[in-house]
């Protein structure tokens, strides 16, 4: 019998072609998808890639990239750059270029050969995006590529070996699989499930894209008997196997193809008796009937990777060219070796592995070596960066002091590339080195303790936050307080831990300014230029922290020391803080005068700009000038549009126009900003913001239940934030205390609204105002149902309005303060009058625009209590077109339903509108299904709640006791969906 080394067929995987190319289709048509392709060694992933490959229509393009294996810290974008350098030679240097517009800085620097492009003489400088993320640029350009590309011709990107894959890399399909959104991009991605062990970084990968709609993964799993009998069939040419071989070949096999293959490599299976004892053997059966020349070459291949370039292998080789020829041609009609265009490539990376590990120490050292030398010899004739596998050569030589130098290159390398995390571990390795080569730091160029702080900047920028501070902190431990990187270090720390939401960084700061005094009296220039960003950082987390009166004194400091140094960068950046604090301490004028003047100031500079107008439009949303702060977040939208950074710094100016989109009744267009922003994976701080936005509008669009469902999903990510940021502790508390508003617990939404009276500062007052609001909703629901909190917290709740109303009266300085000052009023007063005050204020331009509809609606509540039915009819009239106009769901459903219980009829209502919702903000399901789930006694006891009568005054017509009383109320309210004794007395006319 003879035998084919591959099968011609492919067996047993038809459904999984048939989806790629399901997928593909849907990618055609504008529908962009990732699947992720796992399963064990010799499972067939790389036999179904190529047969998917094989199919792919001329108008597809097919953008490649295979991961290498370098040990634990891979060249960074290795398979990113070989796909890319395909588009490039397909399409030529300057239409990529073109096409990637302002990415051309950060393109550039991956692809160092396209800088001989015409096209590249205008790149202008990265963009290093803000929020700790600092590959933003790149990540984008590539976005940019792959989307403007596959315009005009549907593309497939494919990385294989995953569980080879470099940090770098992993984060950029992090940011694709969310980014490419408007494409016509299929991204296929392959990877070997037994190597993604506990603790490799592919883990968290896979766990991420099992919750993502637009991704798919598919493990590939073993061939049944029959496949298996088919594939064996296919292999042996001339003859037919018979049962015994077959049930031999399935058996020791597992039902893995590649197994399959080798066993029926073996004499074609013509030996039934010959089958390898071990997995090793069946892998090296092969190559050891090869000669010793061809197993030598076959060695020092296995060495340099599972591809090898033939120049590479030339310069490696120590025979002749005929010598490497004849071995190479041996081991290929072997079945071992098989040829990829310029390179010689394993057949599977098993055999490799097999191979590598049958290698003698001495042998595998002299090997690493040669690949080291040829490697920097190809390194100083071109433009390509290998460093990255010159010192992973050179360590597998077991040469540290070759290495040392050959790291630190390639984490310079990385850094250049913005590829921080392959940075990162790069400068990790050149640390484990330190302390074993000579004059490390010479060789370096910095010392050991700038070598940690550099590269816990580049975790830092990688978003490895904790690891950065870890490092940090190890820095610190070993650096003398008189050594010059002290204050720096401890500047480090200060920005990580704000970075991570940590407590701790106004101290460090301030201790990092007392090491910098006695160096700056003693004429070190280097600490003169530290100082300005150090008072800056100190200056913003006072800001930050609410410390106003400290936080405009110091960046006053800041920006003089700015200025005296010519660093307008830094001027603009202190002069935003001071005047941001000092608009929150009254001073609005001043303080946007001042936002301003940091704008010129900037001078283009894209970071300090970016401050500006998240401030800015901040600033004008707090003030009630809702379509300015939605201007200047679109401009700074179109700024970070400009540089390359929508998906990254652009997050944050999207998060910055969520609420004024909101205050002005665009509900959609916000939420499609949210859920845009989120997909991003942006930095903690602004998850919080957008995540806090998206449950204040479930619960104004009517959906209460959902929202406290996903608040308790995500407050325990929210804490570390809330503890360091005031504004996002009385935002998040706002919103925790309307969504049990919502869902009647009174309790909760207390425990959310008495922190405001423990603030150590005085709170921010574009933040607090509304909070003040939603607290006296509290203090009235607390008084009119005493039934829905223990009697111990109704006398803390109603203690409590005496702070709450002094606190109001204390912000009376802020433009808004006399529209939430109306509501607060009316809310605790509770009558016509006061509502109809409420009502004016919502009318005013700078009351945002659910208030007025909430207003109309409290307002047609107390005409009816009051009896005035005609004016009651007129007021949820208007309530209810207001809130339809609006979009304000939650009013719009409650109008309906209160109307419909007090028989009002309202134009344009429906049965419909009065339906789901939630006591507090929206109304409960129909009136009459609802009171048809009372009991007997409860319709008793509603009956007198609609006549007036108290708890104690039931229990006495009833004959039972108030507190009995007290849980029928209770029960009767939670049916009904009433947030009142007054609504439930509305709703026991759905009874008559």
């Amino acid at each position: 019998m003879t035998s084919s080394p591959s099968s011609p067929t492919m067996i047993g995987r038809d459904s999984e072609l048939a989806r790629l190319n399901e997928l593909l289709e849907g990618a055609r048509s504008g529908a962009p998808f990732t699947i992720v392709i796992g399963g064990e060694a010799g499972i067939g992933k790389t036999r179904l890639i190529r047969e998917f490959e094989r199919g792919l229509a001329p108008d597809v393009r097919l953008l490649a990239g295979q991961c290498v294996d370098l040990g634990s810290v891979a060249a960074p974008y290795a398979p990113v750059k070989t796909a890319l350098r395909t588009l490039v030679a397909e399409v030529g240097a300057d239409q990529v270029l073109e096409a990637v517009g302002p990415g051309r800085a950060a393109l550039v620097a991956l692809l160092p050969e396209l800088a001989a492009s015409g096209s590249a003489a205008d790149a202008g400088e990265i963009v290093i995006a803000a929020g700790g993320a600092g590959s933003g640029q790149l990540h984008e350009a590539i976005a940019v590529l792959l989307e403007t590309f596959s315009r005009e011709r549907t593309t497939v990107f494919l990385i294989e070996d995953l569980h080879w894959i470099d940090a770098a890399s992993l984060a950029l399909l992090r940011f694709l699989m969310r980014a490419l959104g408007s494409s016509r991009v299929l991204t296929v991605l392959t990877y070997r499930s037994e190597d993604v062990t506990r603790g490799h970084p592919l883990r968290g990968f896979l766990s991420e894209v099992e919750r993502d709609r637009w991704v798919e993964r598919r493990e590939l799993g073993r061939l049944t008997r029959n496949q298996v009998r088919r594939l064996v069939r296919s292999l042996i040419v001339d003859e037919s196997p018979n049962e015994r071989v077959l049930d031999t070949v399935f058996t020791r096999s597992d039902g893995v193809p590649f197994f399959v293959e080798e066993l029926v490599g073996i004499d074609g299976c013509r030996d039934e008796g010959f089958v390898p004892d071990t997995l090793r053997d069946l892998l090296l059966a092969r190559y050891e009937r090869l000669p010793e020349s061809a197993q030598e070459l076959l060695r020092l291949l296995s060495t340099g990777g599972v591809r090898v370039s033939h120049a590479m292998l030339s310069a490696v080789y120590r025979g002749s060219d005929d010598e490497l020829d004849a071995a190479a041609r041996q081991a290929v009609h072997f079945g071992v070796l098989t040829i990829d265009g310029d390179d010689y490539a394993f057949r599977h990376a098993l055999v490799r592995e097999a191979i590598l590990a049958d290698l003698l120490p001495g042998e595998r050292a002299r090997f690493h070596a040669r690949y080291a030398e040829a490697y920097e010899a190809q390194g100083a004739a071109g433009t390509r960066r290998v460093a990255a596998e010159i010192s992973f050569h050179w360590l597998g030589a077991h040469d540290a002091v070759r290495a040392f130098p050959a790291t630190m290159q390639a984490m310079r390398e990385a850094r250049a590339a913005a590829a921080y995390a392959s940075a990162a571990q790069l400068g990790e390795r050149a640390l484990s080195l330190w302390d074993v080569v000579p004059e490390p730091e010479a060789v370096a160029g910095m010392t050991k303790l700038e070598l940690m702080g550099r590269t816990a900047s580049h975790l830092r920028n990688a978003g490895e936050g904790e690891r950065s501070l870890a490092l940090v902190r190890a820095a610190l431990a070993e650096c003398p307080e008189d050594d010059p990187q002290y204050p720096r270090l401890l500047r480090d720390k200060a920005l990580y831990l704000a970075n991570v939401g940590r407590p701790g960084s106004i101290p460090l700061l301030q201790q990092s300014l007392e090491a910098l005094e006695s160096r700056i009296d003693a004429g070190d220039e280097p600490a003169r230029e530290l100082r300005v960003t150090v008072l800056t950082a100190l200056a913003g987390r006072l800001m930050i922290e609410a410390r106003l009166d400290e936080a405009v004194e110091t960046a006053e400091l800041a920006l003089a020391s700015a200025l005296e140094l010519g660093s307008s960068r830094a001027a603009s950046v202190a002069l935003n803080i001071a005047s941001v604090s000092r608009a929150a301490l009254g001073q609005v004028d001043r303080g946007l005068a001042g936002l301003e003047q940091a704008r010129e100031l900037a001078a283009g500079d894209g970071s300090a700009l970016l401050r500006y107008w998240v401030n800015a439009s901040d600033l004008y949303y707090l003030i009630g000038d809702f379509p300015e702060a939605v201007r200047l977040a679109e401009e700074g939208l179109a700024r970070a549009r400009e540089q390359g950074v929508e998906r990254s710094s652009g997050v944050i100016l999207a998060s910055n126009a969520v609420d004024p989109l909101f205050a002005l009744g665009e509900w959609d267009r916000a939420a499609a900003l949210i859920e845009r922003a989120l997909a991003l994976d942006p930095p903690a701080p602004f998850r919080v913001y957008l995540q806090r936005a998206k449950l204040w509008a479930l619960v104004w669009r009517g959906e209460p239940e959902r929202a406290a469902e996903l608040f308790r999903a995500v407050r325990p990510s929210m804490v570390h934030v809330m503890e360091v940021e005031m504004q996002t502790r009385l935002g998040v508390g706002r919103v925790g205390a309307e969504i049990a508003l919502a869902v009647g617990d009174v309790s909760a939404a207390w425990r959310e609204v008495r922190v405001i009276l423990g603030e150590a500062q005085r709170p921010l007052a574009g933040y607090a105002l509304p909070y003040l609001w939603v607290a006296a909703r509290v203090v009235a629901a607390a008084r009119d149902r005493p039934e829905s909190v223990p009697d111990a917290e109704r006398e803390e709740i109603l203690a409590a309005e005496e702070g709450f109303r002094a606190l109001m009266v204390d912000l009376g300085f802020w433009p808004t303060q006399p529209v939430w000052h109306a509501f607060f009023e009316a809310e605790l007063a509770s009558d016509a009058v006061a509502w109809r005050r409420a009502v004016g204020a919502a009318r005013q331009p700078s009351a945002r625009g659910f208030l007025l509809p909430y207003a109309l609606l409290r307002l047609g509540e107390a005409e009816l209590a009051a009896g005035d039915r005609p004016a009651a009819k007129e007021a949820l009239q208007a309530a209810f077109d207001s809130a339809v106009a609006g979009g304000v769901t939650a009013v719009q459903s409650r109008a309906a339903r209160v109307a419909m219980a007090a028989g009002v009829a309202l134009d344009g209502a429906s049965a419909g509108d009065a339906g789901g919702g939630a006591s507090g903000v929206a109304g409960s399901d129909d009136p009459a299904d609802a009171t048809a789930e009372l009991t007997a006694r409860e319709r008793q006891v509603l009956e007198l709640i609609a006549r007036g009568l108290s708890n104690r005054q039931i229990g006495e017509r009833l004959f039972i006791s108030g507190k009995t009383a007290s849980v029928h109320v209770s029960a009767i309210l939670r049916k009904l969906g009433a947030s009142s004794r007054t609504e439930a007395a509305f709703l026991a006319r759905a009874l008559r």
